[in-house]
């Protein structure tokens, strides 16, 4: 007799790119040479200062035992040093700031230390699919909110104030965006902490693209009033080529940093001391590295930028973050027809941006976590099945 799962599990499906990668996976084993620029995994190594901290302090006999869940001192200083200096928001290490296993984790952790079943959250579409995800499993009610390319990817603030906000607790935002590269200025975020404020909600800024292919480095925690109404997550996932490490961080004030160590301190074990030291090292990479890490994303972006418009797509040249977003062309079944002919016809997968949410069904999205041969080859190969066949399908 099998065991059923919870409800919760109902409310959710396996991650699109879980999926994907299976299909990617089995039609390599098939013989086809396929080129992913689905995923944001930097392909890059963290910083060589990184690394051989990380070595130096696993070499030593006293580091391999539980950690604490607010993470060591030197740690949380290092962050709070590093948004000191890239954001101007002096950060209190001793209970602002509290150190994660990634930042998607925090996501989690945040969703359960504030929400109540039949709780609403506000969810961007288009958005990171984890928003929904956590808001369900916790019991909560997703409540989309629309961002459109008319409006710069913003929120319609004047919209949501007409609606009825009695049973929200929280607001997810996201700037620089993910998937659209949209960012926010100092006074928009400003409006936004206002509008939380007004309505005691929980106002959660995932924060994790600021550094790439973007100068201009914004906090929500900036904003006038906003530690009494907001929370913020960075990670050194993109900015520091470290993914795979699963190094994050909340900050907000202590009541609300305690509130979600109630959660955290459950659930896991702390974070190994090296990796954490390795982290330090990391946030004191100079400007150089921020400068040429850039310089490399841009020459990809202009490959990238290049394949879109084979494709017929219309983009805003001024995203930042680690990808490409585009308008497919209107006579297009839909993005994700094209990503499927994409796939099939040239071995290239391209994100479909109805992932994301209803107002991406006409979007695509292109991750700069690829060589520029990779990028090269997989513009070729577009250009050929567009062109070079009879048969192609692509846009048709």
């Amino acid at each position: 007799m099998k065991v059923e799962p919870a409800d919760r599990t109902l409310l959710v499906e396996e991650y699109y790119f879980s999926r994907k990668l299976k299909q990617i996976e089995e039609m390599r084993k098939g013989g086809a040479d396929v080129i992913n620029l689905g995923i944001g995994s930097p392909d890059q190594p963290p910083s060589a200062g990184t690394i051989e901290r990380l070595t130096a302090e696993a070499a030593k006999p006293n580091v391999h035992g539980y950690q604490s869940y607010t993470g060591i001192p030197a740690l949380r200083k290092a962050f709070a040093d590093w948004y000191m200096r890239y954001f101007g928001i002096r950060l209190d290490p001793e209970g602002e700031i509290l150190p994660l296993i990634g930042s998607k984790e925090g996501i989690m952790h945040i969703t359960m230390a504030f929400v109540n079943p039949g709780d609403e959250v506000l969810v961007p579409d288009p958005g990171y699919p984890t928003y929904s995800s956590a808001t369900s499993l916790a019991g909560g009610r997703v409540r989309y909110y629309d961002l459109t390319e008319e409006n710069r990817w913003l929120p319609d603030l004047d919209l949501l104030e007409k609606s009825d906000l009695s049973r929200t607790k929280i607001m997810w935002i996201n700037y620089p965006h993910m998937p659209t590269g949209a960012k926010a200025s100092a006074g928009k975020l400003s409006e936004m902490v206002s509008f939380a404020s007004s309505h005691g909600i929980l106002l959660c800024n995932d924060n994790p693209y600021s550094f790439i292919l973007n100068t201009e480095y914004m906090s929500v925690l900036s904003a006038e009033n906003a530690m009494d109404t907001a929370i913020e997550l960075n990670s050194l996932s993109k900015s520091h080529n470290m993914a795979g490490w699963r190094i994050g961080m909340a900050a907000g004030n202590r009541e609300y940093i305690n509130t979600i160590l109630k959660v955290k301190s459950n659930m896991d074990s702390g974070m190994f001391m090296p990796m954490q030291m390795a982290a330090v090292a990391a946030l004191s990479n100079p400007d150089s590295w921020y400068e040429g890490l850039n310089s490399l994303y841009l020459s990809r972006r202009k490959i990238a930028e290049s394949i879109l418009e084979i494709l017929g797509c219309t983009f805003d040249t001024d995203q930042a973050g680690l990808f490409l977003w585009g308008r497919i062309p209107d006579d297009a079944v839909s993005a994700e027809d094209l990503s499927e002919k994409i796939l099939t016809e040239a071995h290239v997968f391209i994100t479909p941006g109805f992932i994301f949410g209803k107002n991406g069904r006409r979007y695509i999205r292109i991750s700069l976590c690829a060589g520029e041969d990779r990028l090269s080859e997989a513009r070729d190969r577009l250009t050929s099945a567009k062109h070079g066949h009879s048969h192609s399908t692509l846009l048709s």
